[in-house]
């Protein structure tokens, strides 16, 4: 029996269980959200290139990006945040003074597939925007962890650290990337790469980061998660090596586990980025997100 075209590699149909399931979990974080004071929010596919590129370190190659008829340079979003960083900075007045908005759309990547990633997928975001207050932190985190306990995510924990950790000690961006990567290759491995950009005493840096403590704004957030009912260690926990590769993080960062199985993949992450709608609005607007990876937690619930 002759067969019909394929897809291309990365980009895949979605059957209709599989789509009934997928429904089911967005309705039901999507209720979380709006508990939470969240509004539902859409935003193009398609941005101008210049809107995207800069804003993403060495990920930034794996931006679609291309020429139509017209000649205007164009791409596919990668994110929803820098999407929703350009639309902040033309609806200043939605600020009041915060705008809490959700958004679930496909994002594209030019990665190469493997299990839980792939070329298209489905991101799940929420950000407010408009305030440095740890408690708009600690809103998002709270928001995340909730819904991800409303669709049977038991097992789940966000790991938390600071950005400042990194700031304090020294580390360039490139070192941060490096140290990023620490769940897919490894302590020695990374210490080797630290070696070969030049960071003096890497073993001593690297010890340094391991046993640092909690910045002060760390703290707060711990203190105001646990009184709104969360458990440290159970429902989060702080992690000093939590690096987060992307270029527009500035102080909190988190990341969403499944589970405690080490090198588990994460279902989610986000954190602050105060400096990234200033780059659009010409002003400093701050703001704090998080995204759930909708096909990555499909897969777990299957």
């Amino acid at each position: 029996m002759k067969k019909g075209p394929i897809t291309p590699k990365g980009f895949r149909d979605i059957l209709p269980e599989q789509a009934k399931k997928r429904r089911l979990i967005i309705s039901k974080i999507e209720g979380v959200l709006e508990s939470y004071d969240f509004v539902p929010l859409e935003t193009p596919t398609l941005e101008f290139s210049e809107t995207l590129l800069g804003k993403y370190g060495e990920e930034e190659k794996l931006i679609y990006h291309f020429k139509d008829r017209g000649g205007r340079d164009l791409a596919l979003r990668y994110d929803l945040t820098v999407p929703l960083a350009r639309f902040v900075a033309n609806n200043l007045g939605l600020l009041k003074p915060t705008f809490s908005r959700y958004q679930v759309g496909q994002i594209f990547r030019g990665e190469n597939p493997q299990r839980g990633r792939f070329r298209e997928s489905t991101q799940f975001d929420l950000d407010t925007v408009g305030s440095t207050d740890y408690k708009e932190d600690v809103k998002v985190i709270a928001a995340a962890i909730k819904g991800a306990r409303e669709i049977g995510l038991e097992d789940s924990f966000m790991q938390i650290n600071d950005r400042e950790i990194f700031d304090r000690i020294g580390l360039s961006k490139e070192a941060v990337i490096i140290i990023d990567k620490i769940e897919k290759i490894g302590k020695d491995e990374v210490l080797n790469q630290l070696k070969q950009i030049n960071v003096k005493d890497a073993d001593k840096v690297f010890g340094a980061i391991e046993n640092s403590e909690k910045t002060e704004r760390l703290s707060k957030i711990f203190e105001e998660l646990k009184k709104q009912g969360f458990s440290e260690g159970k429902d989060f926990v702080f992690n000093p090596l939590l690096a987060r590769g992307l270029n527009y993080y500035t102080s909190t960062i988190f990341e969403l586990k499944p589970n405690r199985t080490p090198g588990e993949l994460s279902i989610g992450g986000g954190g602050r980025y105060d400096n990234l709608i200033g780059i659009f609005a010409g002003r400093e607007i701050p703001a704090v997100g998080f995204s759930f990876g909708i096909d990555r937690i499909l897969e777990l619930l299957k």
